[in-house]
């Protein structure tokens, strides 16, 4: 936990009382917590409680669940999302309370090293996914059939999700990679062509494997990319955002780009409302129990644990830009 903003350094383990859990809330023993940019940047940003336990994902089992709930019991292991936004109890502690809808089962078969790399990730690149013009706004196997969905840093958290998203859903994946270990993670995580983004022209190989250009672009670097998406991005397409890697300035040829009717979405996930939030949690589960979602090397999604008294290493790796998902060891499973 932390009482102060900073460095990784701020960071401190110690003892705190089981919470309980009230009406419609879940208390999970937490085995894995999920790190994601976004909590080495709250640790670094506004501290709006007086402490603070850190980390939005992970997964667990079901210790006691309040009056009201339903939808879990004792015992189901389950993965949680967003615990920490607006909230002091993130899930970098042996237990949190959570609000049931942000409790979900995990089917037989399912690691909680699957579940804690869910949450935000995966919901991220649902978003991604789903705001094309003309939709579709649900993913399903054929809701993307005939689409072509362009995904920027295919070996990133986001990227390796909407790939395994994309390709269930029915769409042909193209990603792009900045070198020949990230392209074979892209690969192993499902994407038909990857392009190396440093060699060659990037947008010609692109446009080789989908001449009518990419329908959705789910972006990591909006800046820097700029110039490439706007080459590669068909009539109608939709450019989805939810990173700012290269910076927050982006230039963009207006002429071009309402000529083609492109669109720009910004996605931040924690604020978009909470009906398309429970919507992707329903989708995301569908996925994982059609075994659409895989984690590890073999998936694209090398990863990495720390134990709970290492969380600091654990954000230090994720500030440092560690390819593939960082996860806490909470408790032994």
């Amino acid at each position: 936990m932390y009482s102060e903003t900073g460095d990784s350094g701020v960071l401190r383990l110690t003892d705190r009382p089981v919470p309980e859990p009230g009406s419609g809330e879940v208390r999970v023993r937490v085995v894995r917590s999920g790190v994601n940019p976004t909590d080495w940047k709250s640790r670094r940003g506004a501290l709006s409680h007086p402490e603070a336990v850190p980390n939005q994902d992970g997964a667990g089992i079901v210790d006691a669940a309040g009056p009201g709930v339903t939808g879990v019991a004792a015992g189901d292991r389950v993965w949680l999302w967003e615990a920490a936004w607006g909230r002091p109890d993130g899930t970098a502690q042996e237990y949190v309370v959570l609000p049931e809808r942000q409790v979900v089962p995990l089917p037989h078969g399912a690691s909680l090293d699957l579940g804690a790399s869910l949450g935000i990730p995966a919901l991220t690149a649902h978003r991604c996914l789903t705001v094309a013009e003309g939709g579709p706004d649900r993913l399903a196997p054929g809701a993307l059939d005939g689409r072509t969905v362009l995904v920027a840093g295919g070996a990133g958290a986001v990227g390796n999700a909407a790939i395994q998203l994309a390709r269930w859903a029915g769409a042909a994946v193209v990603a792009t990679v900045s070198g020949p270990e990230k392209a074979a993670l892209a690969r192993a995580a499902g994407a038909h062509h990857v392009v190396n983004y440093r060699t060659g022209d990037p947008a010609a190989q692109i446009r080789a494997v989908a001449p009518e250009g990419a329908d959705i672009v789910v972006e990591v670097a909006p800046g820097p990319n700029a110039v490439l998406d706007r080459a590669v991005t068909a009539p109608q397409g939709v450019v989805a955002v939810y990173a700012n890697n290269g910076g927050d300035d982006v230039a963009l040829s207006v002429r071009e780009l309402f000529t083609r009717n492109i669109r720009y979405q910004f996605v931040l996930v924690y604020t978009v409302p909470e009906a398309v939030k429970d919507a992707a949690v329903t989708d995301v589960r569908a996925a994982v129990a059609a075994g659409a979602l895989r984690v590890g090397e073999e998936a694209g999604l090398p990863l990495h644990h720390f134990p709970l008294e290492r969380t600091a290493d654990a954000h230090d790796a994720v500030e440092s830009g560690a390819v593939g998902k960082v996860l806490v060891d909470v408790a032994p499973e």
